[in-house]
């Protein structure tokens, strides 16, 4: 059984840097995804960023150049290290895991943590 648990969110002020882990059990990051997405009330869960099997990052334009996504393959664990925040990133913030190939579609990533939320004052 797959298993996601996030941690590391929380208030930081317009500027400021957090980063986010996500621990995965049931699945071998050399042959998953990892994915990053967050969700705003009333909104669906948009796409962040995301580490394939062979390490490639992807990003969302709104993020590039401020956000890091990482892996920890002894650790199965993932990275979302988070800079120049705006109060704009403002969100529940979950990981997500799947076998194979990397995918943005939310619903196309069988597996979710419990989510964390990142709160950006300005």
């Amino acid at each position: 059984q797959v298993h996601l648990v996030e941690s590391g969110g929380g208030l930081v002020q317009a500027g400021g840097s957090l980063r986010l882990s996500c621990a995965v059990s049931g699945l071998t990051l050399t042959t998953s995804v990892v994915g990053w997405f967050r969700q705003t009330p009333g909104k669906g869960r948009e796409f962040v960023a995301a580490v394939d099997r062979t390490g490639q990052r992807y990003y969302a334009e709104s993020v590039k150049g401020r956000f890091t996504v990482s892996r920890d393959i002894a650790k199965n664990t993932g990275y979302l290290q988070m800079s120049s925040l705006k109060p704009e990133d403002t969100a529940i913030y979950f990981c997500a895991g799947r076998a194979g190939t990397v995918t943005s579609v939310p619903s196309e990533f069988s597996s979710w943590g419990q989510g964390t939320q990142v709160t950006v004052s300005s």
